[in-house]
């Protein structure tokens, strides 16, 4: 009599994880393979966490007005003749250590740049869908008012949002809200671009048969939206808001020299360069010089990535 042999079902092979498959991809190959970018993201990794850790490194809390040290004033960098332990880049006219207000600044602008990318990212997405997919007046309507933001400086649209929440809100209350009102400012005019770029893709693919056949079979207009048109939107806004944070950056800073950005008990990089702006020529260049230097190698740092970004998702140039 024959032995009946057990049927046995193959097992699939184990799904590779997202890291395994984020190693394997061609732009972690890309990535690794380019020094430039590899430099500029260990760069923007270390001023991250040096900022974000601020408060384990530094000897001072340069936000508390009463621990300010008024006789350590004006103190220069430690190896300049005059210079103090544990001041390693010196004093402003406060007493505040420059290195302590300088990661506790960049915290501060890499915090406002990143959510107002966010901000507007959301925004445009939303707004450039809806646009690129129905059509008709809906897309007249948004596109008409991106027109309107694009005739007008950045800066000056930027300027108009804080001045106006600053004048109707009350002197503590403006203090406290100065951060979220910085994210509005530099978002309001930053949506136009990711709208005009998801636009563009959406209408191409609201075209095609899949997404026809979506919709004879009464799938959910957002449904479509989100799980079809999206996904196939996502390289060129990748590259835009990577660009886009840098510029964010430099936009809170160009606000706050300007004296329409964070307030002085609670400096930015670019509050700490219009404070020390007023010293360069009086002999105390440290006060200005190290917060511009930040400010300089987070926006390097960010636009080299952006643009290792762009030429490893351009099809042309694989």
């Amino acid at each position: 009599m024959e032995k009946s042999i057990p049927l046995t079902t193959p097992e699939a092979p184990a799904r590779p994880s997202r890291l395994a498959r984020l190693r394997e991809s061609d732009l972690w190959h890309s990535f690794r393979a380019h020094p430039s970018a590899l430099f500029a993201a260990a760069l923007l990794l270390v001023v991250a966490l040096t900022a974000f850790l601020a408060p384990l490194i530094t000897p001072q809390n340069p936000y508390d007005l009463a621990a300010l040290e008024l006789w350590n004033s004006e103190i220069p960098p430690i190896w300049e003749t005059g210079g103090q332990w544990p001041y390693l880049l010196g004093t402003d006219t406060q007493g505040r250590d420059i290195l302590s207000a300088v990661l506790y600044g960049s915290r501060i602008s890499l915090i406002i740049g990143f959510a107002s990318v966010l901000l507007a990212l959301a925004v445009g997405l939303a707004l450039g869908l809806v646009a690129g997919y129905f059509g008709g007046w809906i897309d007249n309507v948004i596109m008409r008012v991106g027109d309107v933001l694009l005739s007008m400086p950045f800066i000056l649209i930027a300027i108009l949002i804080t001045a106006i929440a600053s004048a109707s809100l009350p002197t503590g209350l403006k203090d406290v809200l100065a951060a979220p009102i910085l994210i509005v400012a530099i978002a309001v005019p930053s949506w136009v671009q990711y709208a005009r770029t998801v636009r563009a893709s959406a209408m191409v693919e609201a075209k095609k048969e899949y997404v026809q056949a979506a919709k004879l079979i009464r799938v959910k207009p957002w449904r479509i939206m989100l799980h079809h048109i999206l996904p196939n939107c996502l390289t060129p806004i990748m590259v835009a808001a990577t660009l886009n944070f840098g510029l964010a950056i430099l936009s809170e800073a160009t606000l706050s020299f300007l004296g329409v950005g964070m307030p002085p008990d609670q400096p930015s990089l670019g509050t700490l360069i219009r404070i020390g702006n007023q010293y360069l020529f009086s002999g105390l260049w440290w006060i200005v010089v190290f917060p511009s230097i930040q400010l300089c190698l987070i926006v390097l740092s960010v636009n080299m990535i952006g643009d290792w970004l762009r030429d490893a998702l351009n099809p042309k140039l694989r």
